[in-house]
C-alpha cells in the first residue's frame, strides 16, 4: 500500500526528529519541538526530499519553521495533501 502524502510527510518528521506518530504534528516547530535543532532540520529536509523526490531551494529550507509550513512548501512542488 502506498502511503498518502500526509503519511509520507509525517514519516519524514518521525525519522528526522525521533517523534512519535501519535504526537501533534501541527504543533511542531523549529526550536520549540524537542530535538528539532539545526542538525535535525537538515536531516528533516533530506528525509522530505527523498520521500517526495524533490529538491528544495535554500529559501524553502530556511523558511520551513513548522509542520504546516512544511506542508505548504511541499505542496508548491506539486504534492497534494487533499
Amino acid at each position: 500500500m502506498v502511503n498518502s502524502s500526509l503519511d509520507k510527510l509525517k514519516d519524514a518528521f518521525v525519522a528526522a526528529l525521533h517523534v512519535s506518530r501519535d504526537d501533534d504534528f501541527e504543533s511542531m516547530a523549529y526550536g520549540q519541538t524537542q530535538g528539532w535543532d539545526s542538525v535535525a532540520h537538515m536531516i528533516l529536509i533530506n528525509e522530505i526530499e527523498a520521500a517526495f523526490d524533490i529538491m528544495l531551494p535554500t529559501d524553502d529550507v530556511i523558511g520551513m519553521r513548522n509542520f504546516l509550513k512544511a506542508m505548504e512548501i511541499v505542496s508548491r512542488k506539486g504534492v497534494s495533501f487533499a
